[in-house]
Formats: C-alpha cells, structure tokens, sequence
C-alpha cells in the first residue's frame, strides 16, 4: 500500500545547488569560528568532566549520515565511561515508541552532564563535525545504526540530506517528540529549507540554550 503521510519533496534535494554551496561555506566558517572562540569554554568543561570520575572528556559515536553514510559523532561526555553496555539492561525503560532510545532519568547521566545536557553543551563538539564536512549546522539529527536498522522506508526520508546539529524539533517539541512526531518535523524542514529556514532555526536554537527547554 502506498504510505500517504508526508513525503519529502525530492526537488528540496536534489539540485539547488546555490543553496548547498552558500550552506556549506556558512557551516564551514561558522563553525570554524565558533571552535575558536568557545575554546576556553571548552577547556573549561574537558576539566569538569575529567575530574569528577577521571573518564574522558569527550565521547565518539558512531552516526549515520545523508544517505546513509557512517561517521564518527563527537559529544562531551555526559553519561558514565562505561553507559553504552548498560543500554541493553535499561532497554525496557525507554519512553519513546519507535526508533529511538530516551529515558528522562537516566541513571548513566552524570553530575556534570545533568547540567551539560540542559544547556545543550555536550553537543558543541559537534562543531567538528560540521568544519570537515560529516553534519551541517542545520538538519535532522543523526541516528544511531542501530535506529536505522528499524527505519521504515518512510523514516529513511530523513537521511536524504546532510545531518545537523540542531533543526525544527530540537527548537520545537525536543524530548515531548515521539519518534514519528521527529520524522514528521524532520520531512517539514526538508521540504522548507532554505538560507532564511536555517537562519531562523540557528537564532531560535541559541534561544533554546540560554532559556532550555525539555532536554534531558
């Protein structure tokens, strides 16, 4: 049967080629920019997290990118060293249908972290990622592989163009979103990019940093 929810209009994806490349230099020197000056900010935190359980301070994951592509995530670490080998015992606990692992008191958080991931913090290393090319400033969120390996055909519609580090359900519903409210608000952005989009979600994103709102 034909899925006749929201689909992505392929002509946002393909081509628009001034779009792309005025994108991509922007992310480029934005996020250069932003490593540099942030940069005390990020000694600062590398210190915190080091010295409250002498873990690292940052943490790499692996990612899915635009259509498909595997990538190395970097974060600050907000959860205990060893958080990913505890997800299996705590997957009965997760509050989220779908493709997508959420616990609102997760006990793998730490002390730091609870505060990190409140003010979104533990996703400025992302910037890296975003400087070589892997994310952009503006887009879905990457998935884990294992998320992707549940995907329908519908929810693979998310992975056709390059991931960010903040988009339109990180500004609008965060944690309230269940997994197809995400898919749904991903398909939106897509099918309405463009400079003016991303300009406005970058402003509201960093309204969402100094006043929080559901991240956990």
């Amino acid at each position: 049967m034909k899925d006749t929810r929201i689909q992505v209009d392929e002509s946002k994806v393909h081509g628009r080629y001034f779009y792309h490349s005025v994108k991509r230099i922007f992310d480029f020197m934005a996020s250069g920019l932003a490593l540099i000056i942030l940069s005390p900010l990020f000694l600062y935190l590398a210190i915190r997290i080091r010295h409250e359980d002498g873990g690292p301070a940052f943490y790499s994951q692996e990612r899915i990118g635009k259509d498909g592509k595997p990538f190395k995530m970097w974060k600050f670490r907000s959860m205990i060293v060893n958080a990913d080998q505890m997800l299996d015992k705590l997957a009965d606990q997760n509050e989220v249908d779908g493709a997508m692992f959420k616990i609102k008191d997760d006990p793998r958080i730490t002390k730091i972290g609870h505060t990190i991931r409140k003010y979104s913090l533990d996703e400025l290393p992302q910037l890296y990622n975003v400087l070589i090319g892997d994310m952009s400033l503006v887009g879905p969120r990457p998935p884990l592989p294992s998320e992707v390996e549940e995907y329908t055909d519908y929810d693979k519609q998310r992975l056709m163009v390059m991931p960010g580090c903040t988009g339109l359900w990180q500004v609008t519903r965060r944690n309230e979103a269940d997994f197809d409210e995400m898919v749904w608000l991903d398909i939106v952005y897509i099918n309405h990019s463009g400079l003016w989009e991303d300009f406005k979600l970058i402003i509201k994103t960093v309204g969402v940093i100094l006043h929080p709102n559901s991240a956990y």
